[in-house]
């Protein structure tokens, strides 16, 4: 695209951005348990306000609010709800010079009957509206099953777009043993531009994972850009479905969201990785996708306008009248800082039920 297509090519580091379900939820505008997205057409301007918390964050990439907005799952309001969700993330992102990604993810059905024809004519239903909305680029995520994720490839590289895919999987792979390095390897067989892993595992987990689809591709000469978009919770201690197997999920996650100096590692590290596209999912509100751009803002060259009202590493607090609150105003203290979650009864881990 010319907005956006140079930028990975040239190395420059793409700010994504983070969550909308979980964090829409929680503002009451999105129902649990369906998890569908016509909070674009019923409450536009909440939808509209995360865009632009987000943008403001230093996001270079904001995705439209289409997850799971599939004709299976939404009926007649599908088609509506896809061209708004592109509207409203269109316009925020035209303040900001920012792209906009058309966003599908996995469909209920490939579980029970995986019909290719069928499940493929969603996606390209999706599609239709995103050529139409003239997105900039498609990003396919959240897929357990990579035989699904090289569907939705195929089908995004019909209309000539650069694609991304990221997989909802953990080290141990997608949900038919497939390792995420072989993972990696069908997808860009495929034809994606861009692959990595979105969602379902905390940022140390997730980094773990794009470890592995690294050295699958670079293991048969293959080459592609590198994308994480993790959770903004911790979870160690995740089986291989990821957090939904948690007892916690996903009313009872707040004692594992990640500090933003957390975020500020998982930055670092991915960058050191050879990560270029970094961003988050679910748990990831606009002050970690500042943390990502403050950490890197050394390769960028700039802050982003939130940057405005906050003190690199604490340095806001160095005007405080208490002297051991000005003794916190340094990256040290805040890098080495072990957070209590103030729940004496709680344990650390919990053990997930599947």
């Amino acid at each position: 695209t010319s907005r956006g297509g140079p930028r990975l090519p040239r190395g420059e580091v793409v700010v994504g951005d983070g969550s909308f379900l979980i964090t829409l939820e929680k503002r009451g505008f999105v129902k649990a348990g369906l998890w569908t997205p016509e909070a674009v057409m019923e409450h536009p301007s909440a939808v509209r306000q995360l865009h632009m918390e987000f943008l403001r964050a230093g996001a270079n990439v904001l995705q439209t609010f289409t997850f799971s907005a599939t004709e299976d799952n939404m009926e007649s309001k599908w088609e509506g709800v896809n061209a708004a969700a592109c509207d409203l993330a269109k316009e925020v992102a035209e303040e900001g010079g920012a792209l906009v990604a058309g966003s599908i993810c996995q469909t209920s059905m490939y579980k029970y009957h995986k019909d290719e024809a069928r499940i493929k004519n969603l996606f390209r239903l999706q599609l239709e509206v995103f050529i139409r909305k003239n997105v900039d680029f498609l990003i396919a995520e959240y897929f357990e099953f990579v035989e699904e994720a090289v569907w939705a490839v195929e089908v995004l590289k019909e209309v000539g777009k650069p694609v991304a895919v990221t997989m909802c999987i953990g080290p141990e792979g997608d949900m038919h043993d497939v390792t995420p390095g072989e993972c990696a390897v069908k997808l860009v067989k495929a034809g994606a531009d861009i692959v990595g892993v979105n969602c379902r595992f905390g940022p140390q987990t997730s980094l773990q994972t794009m470890k592995q689809m690294k050295e699958g591709l670079a293991a048969v000469g293959l080459d592609a850009h590198l994308m994480v978009q993790s959770l903004g919770f911790h979870t160690p201690d995740c089986g291989k479905g990821g957090f939904v197997d948690l007892p916690e999920y996903p009313f009872g996650l707040e004692p594992r969201v990640a500090t933003r100096w957390d975020i500020q590692k998982y930055a670092r590290e991915a960058y050191n990785l050879g990560v270029r596209y970094i961003g988050g999912c679910c748990g990831f509100e606009p002050y970690h996708i500042r943390a990502i751009a403050e950490e890197l803002a050394p390769e960028r060259g700039f802050l982003p306008p939130a940057s405005e009202k906050h003190g690199i590493w604490g340095s806001g607090l160095d005007m405080h009248t208490k002297p051991w609150i000005r003794a916190r105003a340094r990256r040290e203290y805040w890098e080495n800082l072990l957070p209590a979650s103030g729940r004496p009864f709680c344990p650390a881990l919990s053990k997930p039920d599947a």
